[in-house]
């Protein structure tokens, strides 16, 4: 871990996983492929979870005061069982078909809101039995390689909130999450002390980043700010449908 090209990634990745503590999920997902042009993907997922966890600190801070506590509350549980499940399950279930299977699931429903974007849809209740659900695979996906966002966003974006809440809660909800998976990454192996030197050294990066999405999220107009994340789980669904295809020809 070491050269021009590494640290240039590197650098890159910790900023994105910055923006998305600062309110844009789903930009998050883009750290551990940029990071795996230059190192093993297994590698760069074990050093950016660090990162996302200290980028995390600045973020609840920013977004103290504006979450949902009902989503929260229904999220959150399901995240935890989806990470045991994937640590269950580690050396059983190929990457390439959760990645596969993530992609495919995020395209079809940011598919979905683009061509009904025109049409009026009524917000839904945070109901307890798919929120469940959503927040298990959610837990599984992120623990599998950090690609929590779409299953995530499937349950978060027809909710109706406000550009910040959803911002906020999103924020909340993956830090808790992110700390969770300390335990069973540490287990695995995946958070050797070289890792830890390198998140360091890249968490002003990422710490600036985090108040640069805040930054964003607060001047872009709703409507603008919501089909931004909706092209970008468009984006990074057919990026990870593309890396299910290629793990499993490989």
């Amino acid at each position: 871990m070491e050269g021009v090209a590494f640290w240039v990634a590197a650098v890159v990745a910790a900023a994105l996983v910055g923006m998305s503590k600062g309110g844009l999920p789903a930009v998050g997902m883009l750290g551990v492929p940029v990071l795996a042009l230059v190192i093993n993907p297994v590698t760069a997922a074990g050093l950016l979870l660090p990162v996302y966890v200290l980028s995390d600190l600045f973020g609840l801070y920013a977004y103290r005061h504006a979450f949902d506590r009902r989503v929260l509350a229904i999220l959150v549980p399901g995240m935890v069982a989806g990470v045991v499940v994937g640590w269950a399950t580690a050396a059983l279930v190929p990457g390439w078909a959760v990645t596969a299977l993530v992609g495919l699931i995020g395209f079809v429903f940011a598919l979905n809101l683009l061509v009904r974007r025109k049409v009026a849809v009524v917000p839904r209740p945070a109901r307890v039995g798919p929120g469940l659900f959503w927040g298990a695979l959610t837990g599984f996906t992120s623990f599998v390689s950090h690609a929590g966002a779409p299953p995530y966003q499937v349950y978060t974006l027809p909710l109706g909130l406000t550009k910040v809440v959803f911002a906020g809660t999103s924020t909340i909800a993956f830090a808790i999450l992110n700390a969770v998976k300390l335990v069973p990454y540490w287990q695995l192996g995946q958070l050797s002390p070289a890792n830890l030197k390198v998140a360091l050294v890249l968490m002003p990066v990422a710490a600036v980043a985090v108040f640069a999405g805040v930054r964003l999220v607060k001047l872009l107009p709703e409507a603008a700010f919501f089909r931004f994340v909706t092209w970008a789980l468009l984006v990074l669904s057919v990026k990870l449908i593309w890396d299910g295809i290629s793990g499993a020809l490989m």
